[in-house]
């Protein structure tokens, strides 16, 4: 997701830091299990195999949580060991933490999500007249993903009115609503919505009705002024195969995703997916359903969420990249089971595959 620019001179090479890994994986046995299983072999293979300098699990099963660990390391420098509390950057993961913010919103009869966006946001072209809350939330809206383009950087702390404006600078891809393209400006947008139909930022609307009441009390924003404890640092890989602290000239994500957390508060939010306690079982359903486009076709994405199966299982989940880490959250509803994985690693959706891989070894159990 963010647009980041590899590079840097030295680093730390991939084989001394997996030496360091395993010293560490044997001497502190992070893994919440006393004994190793095959989720444990395959996590420090992927270790060998990927760079990957560190992860934290949660294996939930019918709302249990049984399986928390962590391998490899949170900082390479300082050789700090991961573990079940380290928190790390989630992406994308953050989308159906504001799509349901949204919900939240439409319950209180604030916002509606046929809405157009025109209603709840200012100065929009009138280019974007017909583009509804929904196709932001289901990435049907047409907008340019401004992810790929310049001018976003973090650095520059673009007003609500002047990333409007700059995004505005640009046509549509398509008329809203007639395909389904991936867009973090549809995210960014929904952020702003949520800030002008509650009064207050998006933040303090997450932290108020979200998180806190959740208890997930190491999740905030990735900003460098609010560290949480316990942090992973974020690692690319430069040409030579060298580890590389990630690259500080960062797409400004925001609601699209700049959140940061732990296993351990993707789990209550997980366990809060199964209840009225945050949204509504209406609410959860229209989230989950497949987006309909102009011409009668769905396409397999909600609110926030992708709803492909995956062999031949329901699979309700999301991948989160941003520079220097990987994370996923998958839910696989008839199995009752749920992986997250939290990674510091730039290679794509890594996340993604091992937590599919890892579902897999589950379901033989």
């Amino acid at each position: 997701m963010d647009k980041a620019r590899p590079g840097g001179r030295g680093g730390i090479t991939v084989l001394r830091m997996r030496k360091w890994f395993f010293i560490f994986l044997a001497g502190l046995g992070w893994a919440a299990q006393a004994r190793g299983d095959a989720v444990d072999d395959l996590m420090r293979d992927a270790l060998r195999q990927h760079p990957i300098p560190g992860a934290a699990l949660a294996i939930i099963r019918n709302g249990r949580t049984v399986k928390t660990a962590a391998y490899g390391m949170a900082n390479l420098e300082r050789h700090t060991p991961a573990t079940p509390e380290t928190a790390f950057e989630i992406g994308s993961i953050t989308k159906q933490l504001t799509a349901a913010a949204i919900l939240l919103l439409a319950q209180e009869g604030k916002l509606a999500v046929d809405d157009k966006i025109s209603r709840h946001l200012q100065e929009t072209p009138p280019a974007w007249s017909g583009i509804s809350i929904r196709h932001l939330l289901t990435h049907t809206s047409g907008l340019k993903n401004y992810t790929g383009l310049n001018g976003f950087e973090a650095a520059r702390h673009l007003t609500q009115a002047r990333f409007i404006a700059q995004i505005a600078a640009h046509p549509l891809d398509f008329p809203p609503g007639e395909k389904w393209a991936y867009c973090n400006t549809g995210y960014n947008l929904l952020g702003y919505i949520i800030e002008n139909a509650s009064g207050k930022s998006y933040w303090d609307f997450m932290e108020q009705n979200i998180f806190a009441p959740l208890g997930m009390s190491a999740t905030t924003r990735r900003d460098a002024g609010a560290i949480p404890p316990f942090r992973a640092t974020g690692y690319e890989t430069n040409r030579a195969g060298r580890f590389i602290v990630r690259n500080s000239d960062l797409t400004d994500v925001f609601s699209a995703g700049a959140l940061v957390s732990t296993v351990g508060d993707l789990a209550k939010w997980n366990a809060a997916l199964e209840t009225d306690r945050i949204l509504t079982a209406a609410s959860r359903a229209e989230m989950w359903t497949p987006v309909k486009l102009n011409n009668g076709a769905t396409h397999l994405y909600g609110f926030g969420w992708f709803l492909e199966p995956w062999q031949g299982h329901a699979n309700i989940g999301h991948s989160g990249s941003t520079a220097g880490f990987s994370a996923s959250l998958q839910r696989f509803p008839e199995a009752g089971l749920t992986v997250i994985l939290l990674t510091n690693s730039d290679e794509f959706d890594i996340a993604t595959k091992l937590a599919r891989e890892i579902a897999g070894l589950e379901m033989q159990n």
